[in-house]
């Protein structure tokens, strides 16, 4: 499990440019992709070096979809 500074306390977050939403839970721990389609952690630090993301509150994969983002990726 994977979280970057800022959102640490975050199992979802949001990608305001695409209405995606990635489950850090599904984070790989090293730069390279995964087996088992993990996200690579490359691709969470790009969205937070952005400051173009979202923390959901309540951090459930329903708020999320209730905002309209949808599951990406894991």
């Amino acid at each position: 499990m994977y979280r970057p500074k800022g959102v640490a306390d975050h199992r979802y977050i949001g990608d305001k440019r695409t209405g995606a939403v990635y489950d850090l839970d599904m984070v790989s721990e090293d730069d390279s992709p995964a087996a088992g389609g993990q996200l690579a952690r490359a691709v969470i630090d790009e969205l937070v070096a952005s400051g173009r993301y979202l923390c959901f509150a309540p951090d459930t994969l329903a708020e999320a979809r209730n905002r309209g983002y949808r599951l990406r990726g894991g």
